[in-house]
């Protein structure tokens, strides 16, 4: 058999989330016949894409771990409400990675190095989107108003100096608004907020698993497949990839992305790459039909969590729980968010009836280092990862499909992908 590849290369794309959409889109515009192989809806609720913040921010380059953070470890064990918790049970599985997560942000210059990184792929993002939101025929769903960072007092925000630093040497703007600014821009708004920072060229998406369906809808409608199994490895001859392998037989294919989520590890290690993958459990809390919210989305520092009026209502998102992908959820972490969203506008009935209020769990894909695995695999150039984005999935799509595009394609690579490769663990 020859090991020369086709002239219209067949490639597999493993995960139909936001990355995997996004990925089939730019290789079908190279030239590339695609399969999505994906065991759930695109866009379903079990996807880590239908339940995030729906942000769109060129300034998430920060990664979650920054300098002192060890000092908080007994916290985050102690109390299992914290903003990041892990359980007791799951720590001696974890320990390794969160080892190598504290690492990461042991000095300010690693942090840097991160945020030059992640501002390669979250750089233009709401642009990105809205072009492949019109693409799709649901441009109204990606809005670029904006995003804003709120604190109860200008000390909170120089509590947070480093961050900001660094945010502004990769080319982050802001502009700041004093108490008075901001209650014109956000009347509803708790008055224990009187600084915010508004960052201009943020964006966000209001419905995200519609958006993530539209995207791989557009993806059938221009020629690929969309296969419904999930992938469980690979037949790799003389170092070319020859098929994927599922439960019901093999797909024949030239090449493959692994874009599968917090359940990519098993895949990179079939394709050689053992990565410390983990998944950083996140809750989202929704008001339907909320009667006020925020007219930009914002993050409130006492928080941690992004609130945003989204076609379905108003959603509450974070929270980081560190317990695996088979722990049961702690609904609890939901209603903190409810608690906290209630907190932030006052305004807002405190009488909710149930169904009016939808609490959701997913799985961040996340690396220890805040960065993704974008690149070829150890085992053959033939198969590339694109997972592990871990808190800008979204944000961070089109870009990470547009290098992976290139990879496979030859093409000069936009950006240094050194920092992406899964070898540097």
């Amino acid at each position: 058999m020859s090991t020369a590849p086709s002239a219209t290369p067949h490639t597999v794309i493993i995960g139909a989330g936001i990355v995997g959409a996004c990925t089939a889109l730019e290789l079908l515009k190279a030239g590339h016949r695609v399969t999505l192989l994906e065991p759930g809806l695109p866009g379903g609720e079990q996807a880590a894409s239908y339940g995030n913040g729906c942000w769109l921010s060129p300034a998430s380059v920060i990664p979650p771990a920054l300098p002192g953070l060890w000092r908080k470890v007994p916290g985050f064990l102690s109390d299992p409400l914290g903003p990041l918790a892990i359980r007791w049970s799951y720590f001696p599985k974890v320990l390794p990675w969160l080892l190598r997560y504290l690492a990461s942000g042991w000095t300010e210059a690693r942090v840097q190095r991160t945020a030059v990184a992640l501002r390669a792929l979250v750089q233009g993002a709401p642009a990105l989107h809205a072009a492949l939101a019109e693409a799709a025929g649901v441009g109204h769903l990606i809005q670029r108003h904006g995003l804003l960072y709120i604190y109860p007092d200008r000390r909170d925000f120089e509590a947070e100096a480093l961050a900001w630093r660094i945010r502004r040497a990769v080319g982050v703007q802001w502009v700041e608004l004093s108490a008075e600014e901001l209650r014109q821009r956000e009347p509803e708004l708790d008055p224990r907020y009187t600084f915010a920072l508004l960052v201009e060229e943020g964006g966000h998406c209001l419905d995200p698993g519609a958006y993530v369906a539209a995207l791989v809808a557009l993806a059938e409608s221009e020629g690929a497949e969309r296969v419904t199994d999930r992938a469980t490895g690979f037949r790799i001859e003389g170092g070319r990839l020859r098929a994927v392998l599922t439960p019901n037989g093999e797909l024949a294919c030239d090449r493959a992305v692994i874009a599968a989520g917090a359940y990519s590890k098993q895949l990179a290690a079939a394709a050689g790459d053992r990565v410390p993958l983990e998944t950083e459990r996140g809750y989202h809390a929704m008001i339907q039909g909320a009667e006020i919210g925020p007219r930009t989305p914002m993050m409130p520092s006492d928080g941690k969590m992004s609130i945003t009026m989204t076609a379905g209502g108003l959603r509450c998102a974070g929270q980081v729980e560190i317990a695996g992908l088979e722990a049961a959820p702690n609904w609890r972490r939901a209603e903190i968010l409810r608690d906290h969203l209630l907190r932030s506008f006052p305004g807002l009935p405190r009488d909710l009836p149930a169904e009016r209020m939808r609490f959701w769990m997913g799985h961040r894909p996340s690396m220890p280092d805040g960065l993704p695995c974008l690149g070829p695999s150890r085992a053959t150039p033939d198969i590339v990862h694109a997972f592990g984005h871990g808190h800008v999935g979204l944000a961070a799509a089109p870009r990470s499909a547009q290098l992976v595009m290139q990879i496979l394609t030859g093409q000069p690579v936009a950006v240094d992908t050194k920092p992406y490769d899964a070898a540097r663990f």
